[in-house]
């Protein structure tokens, strides 16, 4: 069954709105693990406006699952990866002043500089993912430099869905094929939902792991957290049985 990893970036975001430790962004990392969640998801970003490089280092005396830290591979973020021995690290090319993730890599581009941080990583035994779209010679050179696994950027996906789910699925079941092919893991996320998460998984060959947080979080708040998780859990269990 694939795996569901919470990014808990949205409860930091409640939390820094009021200043204060409410909610207890901690108590809600250990929440969702005690409620299934089989991992913890955050994305740190330099102006600390969500999740903030201390919560990082507090996070790590906490997690029992898989703790997965995104973001762009600055000297600073790499330390910090490096300090908390994080058992995933997920590459992701963004500015410093993006409100969320919205590319995948350009890894022809940047196959020098992504070759030289994913051997940095490896070398720590920490597994390496990138954050990717579906073309297809893209993730060709993202295998090349030797990283672990791919994380597919499913906002895509979440958009068409609800027009064409079969003209949705297709450019990720060939970039999930071609992962496959050549070796690589299979990771995605984001604006993976209750509306679409059955049909995406069910539907992408090999996928390992799914990162969900913003539809996740707001979900909670209508049909509460533990719930919640549970809802997501069903729909990835309902994807393995299909």
């Amino acid at each position: 069954m694939t795996r569901l990893s919470v990014n808990i970036n949205k409860i930091a975001t409640l939390r820094n709105s009021r200043g204060g430790n409410v909610p207890d962004l901690i108590q809600v990392a250990k929440d969702c693990e005690r409620f299934g969640a089989q991992g913890i998801t955050v994305h740190p970003r330099p102006d600390e406006r969500h999740i903030r490089y201390a919560d990082v280092y507090e996070l790590k005396k906490v997690v029992t699952t898989e703790f997965n830290i995104e973001g762009y591979p600055s000297p600073d973020f790499m330390k910090m990866v490096f300090d908390v021995q994080a058992d995933q690290v997920t590459l992701v090319p963004d500015p410093p002043e993006a409100i969320t993730s919205s590319a995948g890599w350009d890894a022809k581009k940047h196959f020098s500089f992504l070759q030289e941080v994913v051997k940095a990583f490896k070398d720590k035994g920490i597994r390496t993912s990138i954050f990717m779209e579906t073309d297809e010679e893209q993730i060709e050179w993202a295998a090349k430099t030797g990283c672990d696994r791919i994380e597919l950027y499913t906002e895509a996906y979440a958009t068409d869905y609800p027009k064409n789910k079969e003209k949705a699925i297709a450019p990720y079941r060939k970039a999930a094929e071609k992962a496959f092919q050549l070796g690589l893991g299979l990771n995605a996320g984001h604006d993976l939902s209750l509306n679409n998460l059955e049909y995406f998984a069910n539907n992408t060959k090999g996928l390992l792991e799914v990162s969900i947080g913003h539809a996740l979080i707001a979900d909670a708040l209508y049909l509460g957290l533990e719930n919640t998780i549970q809802l997501y859990l069903r729909q990835l269990r309902n994807a393995a049985e299909l």
